[in-house]
């Protein structure tokens, strides 16, 4: 798949059950390869991102009887754009073949003379049951599946469904696309036999953030479901192994399940945020509010870079440092060598683990990861007369330089990068805002804060004191939050993202 062909091809894709963490790598390839890329509803959103910065994303979702495209429209479209020499991925939610349609647009493809791949996807029809804590099959219950639509094509003139071999032949029944005939359905297989006590679920959202599950017997089902509020996207499951959910859960159990939380750190550094929030069960939101970039000049940094031989010590406050200094000393065709006669002391364990991927350990490193603590951590050293250079942030707090000259040492700060405002997915910030759909907003500098403020009016600042919990990464940040108004209910007593994500479980666990 790494040479692209010079005429048309389809890739015919499953994209899985909603995680889109649960794509294929064979699924990513053509995603990211694709000229045109055709997207379904269940298709997770977040798979766009490999799209190529040129790529043409059409969407073609349909749900609940509201259809963007006709299916032979979208048959039409896929022939078409790869006709036209296009690499076409059309990307479907779950897998292509069980009830994906994904049968009808090969046929299409074939009488077009369309070359096309097909690429399986988990199905939600077995990755659903498991995030819901429900086995298919089990050793001691059933060695029997069968998925089974609970929706038929309505032009056909009679069902091929045989209830009677479902109802007594199989140990464990998924229905897909069933919600809205679970009365029907639950009908049908009493009236073949099932007893009425057969354990059954429905899982909606399966394998997402949003993912709930009910569960009963064939007798309740309905109501249960019907209580719960339960609609499509669900699938029904039916049979003993049901019971063992009350042992096997898992996925529901996690601690920030369905917890809409907003990241407002630049996107280049969300990422570790985003995945351990995402990994505790909250539905993350990138809303940076911060862009990371080079400073206004250059000049400063490059003359200290020039006279690095002279330095006896190099402090790093931030990963962003440590990353634009080495960038810029690569610039000028040097490298970790340069550094080989200083001493190196960091603010926190991710600014020494950063520093360390260029090759060098650090001196010093406090037990706290504030400037305070740098300084307290010289206090025991005599740095009278050394000259230490800063590489760091534009307008950094001043409290770090001027402790050290108090101590007789000749401090060089420059800046290597700065923050500048961003408003990326502001929108749907304030969109969520606006219908209380936000959780949490969390902020990892003080910088963050700021922006944030600056980017709200008066109205929306106050929906956000009324409604939002803050979770701030340390004492500073949640100093500047007070400061400018917004109401701080989480701090970490750890100053990294792990403290933070800790101090956020903390805080639901003692409210529930």
């Amino acid at each position: 798949m790494s040479d692209k062909p010079s005429h048309g091809k389809v890739y015919l894709v499953g994209a899985g059950p909603g995680d889109p963490e649960l794509i294929t790598v064979k699924g990513l390839r053509c995603i990211a390869e694709a000229d045109v890329l055709i997207y379904d509803y269940l298709a997770a959103e977040a798979l766009l991102a490999h799209t190529r910065p040129d790529c043409e994303c059409i969407y073609v979702g349909k749900k609940g009887g509201d259809h963007t495209m006709a299916q032979a429209d979208i048959n039409r479209l896929i022939a078409e754009k790869a006709l036209a020499g296009k690499v076409v991925t059309r990307l479907k939610g779950g897998d292509p073949f069980i009830f994906g349609r994904g049968g009808e647009e090969a046929e299409v493809l074939r009488s077009a003379g369309v070359a096309f791949d097909i690429v399986p996807g988990v199905t939600s029809a077995i990755a659903a049951p498991a995030y819901a804590g429900i086995p298919l099959t089990h050793r001691r219950l059933t060695s029997t599946v069968a998925f089974i639509t609970g929706y038929e094509d309505p032009t056909k003139d009679t069902s091929n469904i045989d209830w009677a071999a479902l109802a007594k032949g199989i140990g464990t029944l998924v229905f897909l696309m069933g919600v809205k005939n679970l009365p029907h359905i639950v009908q049908k297989l009493r009236d073949h036999g099932r007893p009425g006590d057969t354990p059954a679920a429905l899982v909606r959202w399966g394998t997402t953030v949003r993912q709930r599950t009910v569960t009963g017997t064939l007798n309740d089902i309905e109501a249960r479901a019907r209580q719960a509020g339960m609609r499509a996207p669900a699938i029904i499951v039916v049979g003993e192994v049901v019971s063992l959910r009350q042992q096997l859960q898992w996925f529901e159990r996690r601690p920030l399940l369905g917890k809409r939380i907003v990241v407002t750190r630049a996107r280049a550094q969300a990422s570790e945020l985003v995945q351990r929030l995402n990994d505790l069960g909250a539905d993350s939101l990138e809303c940076p509010t911060i862009k990371v970039v080079p400073p206004a000049s250059w000049a400063p940094a490059d003359k200290a870079i020039s006279q690095l031989a002279h330095y006896d010590w190099v402090v790093f406050t931030s990963v962003n440092g440590v990353d634009h200094f080495f960038q810029r000393l690569a610039v000028h065709g040097r490298d970790t060598r340069a550094l080989g006669h200083a001493r190196t002391a960091c603010i926190g364990p991710a600014t020494a683990q950063r520093l360390h991927r260029y090759g060098l350990n650090t001196d010093i490193l406090p037990q706290t990861f504030q400037a305070e603590a740098v300084v307290d951590a010289f206090s025991g050293r005599s740095v009278s007369g050394q000259r230490i250079l800063l590489p760091r942030a534009f307008e950094a707090r001043t409290i770090l330089p001027d402790e050290l000259r108090k101590m007789g040492a000749q401090v060089d700060e420059t800046a290597v990068y700065q923050t500048v405002q961003s408003d990326e997915n502001l929108a749907q910030l304030l969109s969520g805002i606006a219908q209380g759909a936000i959780d949490m907003v969390t902020f990892t500098s003080s910088s963050t804060v700021r922006n944030l403020k600056a980017l709200l009016t008066a109205d929306q600042f106050n929906a956000v004191r009324r409604t939002v919990k803050i979770a701030c990464i340390g004492d500073i940040t949640a100093d500047t939050a007070r400061h400018l108004g917004f109401n701080v209910h989480v701090v970490a007593e750890t100053f990294t993202i792990a403290g933070l994500c800790d101090a956020i479980v903390m805080h639901y666990n003692e409210i529930q």
